[in-house]
């Protein structure tokens, strides 16, 4: 073989001659280069005809654990290559994996999500259709009562309009009988007391005195006819009642007069002509009284009582409002002069404690109180007159107690700064801390940590390859040797 084989990319090693040996090709290995140009070549011997047996082959260690130095390398290039990609095929699956549990994960998170969501849109909604459903209730109900209110009140109304039409029908009715009543009554008297006042008026030699009867009696009828014009015009009446009652009167005496003298009428007929000369006027007037004072919007007696009661029932309420106002104030002025009294006590309480116990800076106290015009020494007052008496900011504080605080400070830092120059095995053990105490770490509730698989990720496939390289390189050099 003229050319260099190379082997797994490697060229091999060249193998010295050794006088007239020549390596030989062992194992496929190639034969050693030949020798150099400059230097004669040997004449060949002469071969016998007689054959002659072969040459064992020569043993070179160097070439054989080359070769070996070169399969293991091809070996351990290969098994690298093959844990490789062993790795990549099981870090794509790992990964295929995580994606896929990631994925899932994430689908049941999505899920879990939506259902969360439509429930809380179910939940909205169900919300939205019940306050709904209680605002249509609501209004609904609104609207009955509304409605119902509505409905009292027009019933009211039309109640209270019928009883107002029932009352004037009434008014009416009754007003017009009173009315042709008192009329009837009038012309009644007049039926009556007319006759005797002609019996009483006739006589042959004076005719004329048969009129006299139609004067008495159409006097009064007359002024009634006045009254009823002047009720109607918003008149005075009491002229034409005046003059109503004198006309029934002169007439009424007339007709008794006559009765008692002539016996040809008589005393009765005399004392019923005198009883309607007068009733029928006074009913007369009686009626126009009442229209009278309808017209001028005098109330009535049953009205003024019905006034009385209701302006005695509102004041019984205002009285009754009037005395719960009374009775909070006072209530209310009793627990203010409760409070300023025991206000008052507690200053002087105060007071009395710190001019005692304190004595220079309630000098000072008072003459800030008394420059500043204050009732009493107040808290703002005690504060700056101990500032200014003291030098303290804190009441309370003197200086006397101030220096027995910063000496007991300084003991403790002197205590505390001998205690810490101690060396460690002068210094007593801390507290034994018990076995089923919790552990004390954070964020698990006392339980140390427990390792699970997948915690870690994996090692990278060029740290594994590299590991089995050196584990193997150390498993051949313990064999060699």
């Amino acid at each position: 073989m003229t050319g260099q084989t190379r082997i797994n990319g490697t060229p091999p090693l060249r193998v010295p001659i050794l006088g007239d040996w020549q390596p030989l090709n062992i194992g496929g290995m190639p034969a050693g280069h030949p020798p150099p140009a400059d230097e004669p070549a040997p004449e060949p011997e002469p071969v016998a005809a007689e054959p002659t047996p072969a040459p064992e082959p020569a043993f070179d260690p160097v070439a054989l654990a080359e070769a070996d130095r070169i399969r293991r390398l091809a070996d351990a290039e290969a098994e690298a290559a093959r844990v490789k990609a062993d790795a990549e095929a099981e870090a794509r699956r790992i990964e295929a994996e995580g994606n896929a549990r990631a994925a899932e994960a994430l689908a049941v998170e999505e899920a879990a999500k939506q259902r969360i969501i439509n429930e809380r849109a179910q939940m909205k909604l169900e919300r939205d259709k019940a306050d709904h459903a209680a605002l249509l209730a609501k209004k609904q109900a609104e609207e009955a009562r509304e409605k119902a209110a509505k409905a009292k009140a027009e019933k009211a109304a039309e109640d209270e309009a019928e009883e107002e039409t029932a009352r004037t029908a009434e008014q009416q009715h009754t007003g017009q009988l009173w009315k042709w009543g008192a009329r009837g009554i009038y012309f009644a008297g007049m039926v009556i007391a007319a006759p005797i006042q002609f019996l009483a008026f006739w006589s042959r030699s004076k005719p004329f005195l048969v009129a006299a009867p139609v004067l008495l009696e159409g006097f009064a009828l007359a002024l009634a006819f006045g009254a009823m014009w002047a009720v109607a015009h918003r008149r005075d009446v009491l002229p034409y009642r005046i003059g109503i009652m004198a006309g029934a009167a002169v007439a009424a005496g007339i007709n008794l007069w006559h009765g008692i003298n002539e016996t040809k009428i008589g005393l009765n007929a005399g004392i019923i002509g005198a009883l309607a000369s007068l009733g029928g006027p006074i009913v007369l007037m009686a009626y126009e009284h009442g229209i009278a004072q309808k017209a001028d919007g005098i109330p009535s007696r049953r009205e003024r009582r019905a006034v009385r009661k209701q302006a005695a029932a509102e004041k019984a309420v205002r009285d009754r409002a009037r005395a719960e106002r009374e009775a909070v104030a006072r209530k209310a002025a009793e627990e203010k002069a409760a409070r300023d009294a025991a206000a008052e006590a507690e200053q002087q309480r105060k007071d009395a404690d710190r001019q005692k116990q304190h004595e220079d800076v309630w000098k000072v106290a008072e003459a800030l109180r008394s420059a500043r015009g204050s009732a009493a020494v107040t808290e703002q007052i005690w504060m700056e007159a101990w500032r200014l008496a003291t030098g303290s900011k804190h009441v309370g504080i003197t200086p006397e107690i101030e220096a027995l605080s910063r000496a007991a400070q300084e003991r403790m830092e002197a205590a505390a700064e001998a205690a810490s120059s101690h060396v460690e095995s002068q210094v007593f053990p801390g507290e034994k801390r018990d076995s089923d105490a919790p552990d004390g770490r954070m964020f698990n509730g006392g339980t140390p940590p427990l390792r699970m698989p997948g915690d870690t990720p994996p090692f990278h496939p060029v740290a594994k390859a590299l590991a089995a390289e050196a584990k193997r390189q150390s498993n051949t050099t313990e064999k060699d040797a």
